[in-house]
């Protein structure tokens, strides 16, 4: 028989979240028994807590009775999303540079030790992409996640070398050493490059995104695109970088 791991007398919304958190961009549809599964809750206690949820509009059922994410919990999050006004400002310079790319253009902020990625835009022959909107990537391992690392306060920076860092690919970096040098050399030169990091057949560029025009300003997102492995990556950091410089130009201008 399930029996529930959760500590004795932990709040009915530590559950509530943990309901939440069993749902992924692969599987947005779940059966009570997986979600119970999941979230390390008897099927029981699951399927209360879920029956409460389908009624605030938290959570939904299909037709097949399986769970998914319910519309009101969208509608709450988008009231209140921190990174709601920096997708608007970027949104016309990430269309600008996905019309010139022609492949993904996407956008990712710092979450804990990993890049949350808040907007994407592709095309429909465009190359493999693991990422989406909403999902997430260790930092080390992707072009936005090692920009925002190496721009990360200094504690941060010393647990993602610490590791472990288990590759993606033979590309990925593994080791504390060559990630310690990567960071160095992407804080000396503004972008970085990672051919077949997530996979073999993609490259990911990817540069800072400051809060204003100052080039000593906080990095607030990682600005990346995916493209193939054709060897014309390098040649597109200065429309990367012209893009960043103008969402920093705008955010500043509607802070102040």
């Amino acid at each position: 028989m399930q029996s529930e791991q959760q500590p004795r007398g932990e709040p009915v919304l530590a559950r509530a979240v943990r309901i939440l958190g069993a749902f992924t961009p692969e599987d947005p549809e779940l059966s009570v028994s997986e979600v119970g599964r999941r979230a390390r809750l008897h099927v029981a206690t699951a399927s209360r807590l879920i029956a409460a949820m389908v009624e605030q509009g938290l959570l939904a059922r299909t037709t097949t009775g399986r769970v998914r994410i319910g519309v009101r919990l969208w509608e709450l999050a988008q009231r209140a999303s921190p990174t709601l006004g920096l997708r608007e400002i970027a949104m016309p310079f990430l269309e600008d540079l996905h019309a010139v790319i022609g492949h993904h253009v996407q956008m990712g902020v710092l979450d804990g030790a990993e890049v949350l990625f808040v907007e994407r835009l592709s095309a429909r022959d465009a190359v493999i992409n693991v990422t989406r909107i909403a999902g997430r990537l260790p930092l080390y391992a992707s072009s936005t996640g090692l920009v925002l690392l190496a721009w990360s306060p200094p504690d941060l920076q010393e647990q993602v070398i610490a590791g472990p860092l288990p590759g993606f690919t033979p590309a990925t970096i593994t080791t504390p050493a060559r990630l310690r040098s990567t960071l160095a050399g992407i804080r000396r030169q503004g972008y970085v490059i990672c051919e077949g990091h997530i996979h073999a057949d993609a490259t990911g560029v990817a540069v800072p995104v400051r809060s204003g025009p100052d080039p000593a300003a906080a990095v607030v997102a990682g600005l990346s695109v995916i493209v193939p492995n054709d060897g014309r990556a390098s040649s597109l950091v200065p429309a990367l970088q012209a893009a960043a410089r103008g969402i920093a130009r705008r955010n500043s201008s509607l802070v102040q």
